[in-house]
């Protein structure tokens, strides 16, 4: 107990001295201000200015910075939202409207001087243009009834003209519905993206081009799996 009180009183006196010291310097401080104002006043009112500027200058620096951010999230998810439609309306849509919807997503995932072919003699150039990395984009557009397969013949055509006619750096091949196994087989040989409706419904909710490219081949589902589901649509 004895030396605890001895501890405490021991702490008590450093606080106090440490506040006369704080204390006498505060004191002394004024005193030099008050006998050299006329001269260091200036300066003084120069640092408060400059500290003054460079307070706002930050916080115009920090808005500018908030509000860029909050514009770009806003009109990337405008983007996705304004491309945004049910695999239902897309079927509703003409052929015209589905190129140019295709074209939407593609200017949508930043792709540059995209264009829309939408006349007969395209020879499978229904979409074109550059994707952010520079490379030539080349798409394919079918509008067929989703019951429907993409034949082998379709496919061989698009392979015949995107790399040797188009130059197309990538080719995509974009149905409303699946691709038969003989179609999907030559797009898998020949590098060409078989974006069948399970990918489309997959670009549609806002997956980036770029990010379907390594699933080419993949995705259709088991054969009970699409019997049921062409089923489905010839109900419907």
């Amino acid at each position: 107990m004895v030396a605890q009180r001895k501890r405490r009183t021991s702490d008590r006196r450093r606080r106090e001295a440490l506040r006369n010291k704080a204390f006498g310097g505060g004191v002394v401080l004024l005193v030099v201000l008050a006998a050299f104002w006329s001269e260091i006043w200036p300066y003084l009112l120069a640092a408060a200015l400059l500290g003054g500027l460079g307070a706002v200058a930050w916080w115009l620096w920090r808005s500018d910075r908030f509000h860029r951010g909050a514009d770009r999230r806003w009109r990337h998810e405008d983007a996705v939202r304004t491309g945004l439609r049910t695999l239902a309306e897309v079927d509703a849509l003409t052929w015209r409207e589905f190129e140019q919807y295709v074209a939407n997503l593609c200017e949508r995932d930043g792709c540059t001087d995209v264009r829309v072919s939408g006349k007969a003699g395209d020879l499978g150039a229904d979409v074109v243009g550059l994707l952010p990395d520079d490379r030539r984009l080349v798409i394919q557009c079918k509008h067929y009834a989703p019951h429907r397969y993409v034949p082998s013949g379709d496919m061989q055509k698009f392979v015949g003209t995107a790399w040797l006619h188009h130059k197309a750096d990538v080719a995509v091949f974009v149905a409303t519905c699946p691709f038969s196994k003989a179609a999907l087989g030559l797009a898998v040989q020949h590098g060409v993206l078989a974006l069948h409706r399970d990918l489309l419904g997959q670009w549609n909710m806002g997956t980036p081009l770029s990010a379907l490219l390594p699933f080419n081949g993949s995705g259709q589902g088991d054969l009970r799996h699409r019997r049921q589901w062409k089923q489905t649509y010839k109900r419907s």
